[in-house]
């Protein structure tokens, strides 16, 4: 029992993480399951291509434009309170989905449940500064990255099982009725095992502020290392979301060798696999030295991924690539400590929402134009993320700081 209590001291894992991470995973296995696949339910609803490259760039803008409000939200209402909002609004979207069978029911719907992620970060991440130590954030922030793996490598699996034996339709409809029930059983784990969190935090045993309300006057408070990393991480993520919708339809029906959903599903569970493997020994090796290797090494894995993508055309070069893929999260928990590290005392969970807030608004413009990309050709998309993916990591290997 000493064992286990000094592991899970170790990782970080308290009662109050713990309910934030079962939260983690049960909703996010809901939403995984059926997330992947949303361009292809779009096409079998007679949406088109084009659709899908909005959907994505629709999620990314509001992930931007949730993120501060769920800053904020938990402040005003705690985290136990605030979590339980977002959990709700998740189920609304999964009832959209469900109950309406066509694709604007599917844009509706994915307001409500594609942005929860980005609507609770702030909250996960200011109960991991609240509840842990400063010594142990970063192997928090691990941790909750790598719960969050284990429904982005089941998911996507159960998915594409659902779509071979049910079809695209029935298969993504009964999906969302799961995830529904989930984020139900969800809402009463969160409440049940997290504590009650108090308006205004204690630090070192003086009560600290909350967070600004007005992002404009919170910008002011970013410090220019913070603002370097917030330039490198936007051009690093046009590398990402450039192709990021396009990726499914790539490996299932545009490759000469295409791989089926069940396979596409494999795919992804090997990449949350790869990326859960190197979570926690970065982790401990970060907290005892400078960030900044593991954060630019990161970029470059990201800067890859399309390039070597162009190259795959069939399932065993794409689980490579995949694997490749997975990597891009070697340093992702790191980046996040470090923007904690660097936001002022008292303002972290606004400021973190602020970050958020500004890198995805201009990251949802290359989600968008990702879809005239694609139309020109997927080599053009492709090319065009890996040289965004190339900038943005010379920039933070030249401006950033760790």
């Amino acid at each position: 029992m000493n064992r286990l209590a000094r592991l899970a001291e170790f990782l970080g894992l308290r009662r109050s993480v713990m309910g934030a991470f079962g939260m983690v995973i049960l909703v996010g296995l809901g939403e995984r399951m059926a997330e992947r696949f949303l361009p292809l339910y779009l096409i079998a609803l007679g949406g088109g291509e084009v659709l899908a490259g909005l959907l994505n760039g629709m999620d990314n803008l509001l992930s931007a434009l949730y993120s501060y409000p769920g800053g904020y939200l938990s402040d005003r209402l705690g985290v136990k309170r605030s979590l339980l909002v977002f959990n709700l609004l998740a189920m609304a979207g999964y009832l959209v989905v469900i109950l309406i069978p066509a694709w604007p029911a599917v844009f509706i719907g994915s307001a409500l449940f594609l942005s929860w992620s980005a609507i609770s970060m702030p909250a996960t991440m200011d109960l991991i500064s609240v509840a842990l130590p400063k010594n142990k954030r970063t192997m928090g922030v691990s941790m909750h990255s790598l719960v969050r793996r284990v429904p982005m490598a089941l998911g996507p699996v159960i998915g594409g099982g659902l779509i071979v034996r049910y079809g695209t339709l029935d298969g993504l409809r009964l999906a969302f009725a799961v995830a529904l029930v989930l984020a139900a059983v969800s809402a009463v784990l969160q409440q049940g095992l997290i504590g009650e969190e108090c308006e205004k935090k204690e630090d070192d045993g003086a009560c600290v502020p909350p967070p600004e309300k007005n992002p404009l006057v919170l910008f002011r408070e970013m410090s220019p290392r913070l603002r370097n990393l917030l330039v490198s991480d936007a051009l690093i993520r046009f590398c990402e979301q450039i192709p990021y919708a396009y990726v499914v339809i790539w490996a299932v029906t545009r490759v000469a060798h295409p791989v089926t959903e069940f396979q596409f599903g494999v795919l992804t569970a090997a990449e949350m696999v790869t990326a859960v493997a190197v979570y926690i020994p970065v982790a401990w090796h970060a907290d005892r030295g400078s960030k900044k290797p593991f954060v630019a090494v990161t970029f470059v894995f990201f800067t890859l991924f399309p390039l070597a993508l162009l190259f795959s055309q069939s399932f065993w070069p794409l689980l490579a690539v995949f694997v490749l893929r997975g990597l891009k999260e070697f340093g992702e928990p790191t980046r996040k400590a470090l923007i904690m590290d660097l936001a002022p005392e008292g303002r972290k969970a606004a400021m973190f929402g602020l970050y958020y807030l500004m890198r995805d608004t201009i990251v949802s413009v290359a989600a968008f134009g990702g879809a005239g990309l694609w139309l020109i050709s997927p080599t053009v998309n492709f090319l065009t993320a890996f040289g965004f993916g190339v900038a943005g990591t010379a920039w933070f290997v030249w401006k950033g700081k760790g």
